[in-house]
């Protein structure tokens, strides 16, 4: 099973690691320079839960956030 939040869908994302080196402008320097980008993985905070489904306790895939906002309840 992927790594997915089964309520809200939310899982991972691919973005990149961008290094700059140098004082920008606005603060005084001559500008930055921005070196070799790479690629990276921004991973969801998932969590196992029992809960109870159907009336049935079963363990799922939650993300921390929907833990948190109450959308699961935990047994």
């Amino acid at each position: 099973m992927a790594r997915r939040c089964e309520i809200c869908g939310k899982g991972t994302v691919y973005g990149s690691n961008v290094p700059r080196k140098g004082q920008p402008k606005k603060k005084g320097g001559a500008g930055q320079h921005i070196g070799v980008v790479t690629a990276r993985v921004f991973k969801a905070n998932i969590v196992n839960v029992k809960t109870i489904v159907d009336g049935a306790v079963k363990t799922i895939k939650v993300c921390t956030g929907c833990l948190k906002a109450g959308k699961v309840v935990k047994v």
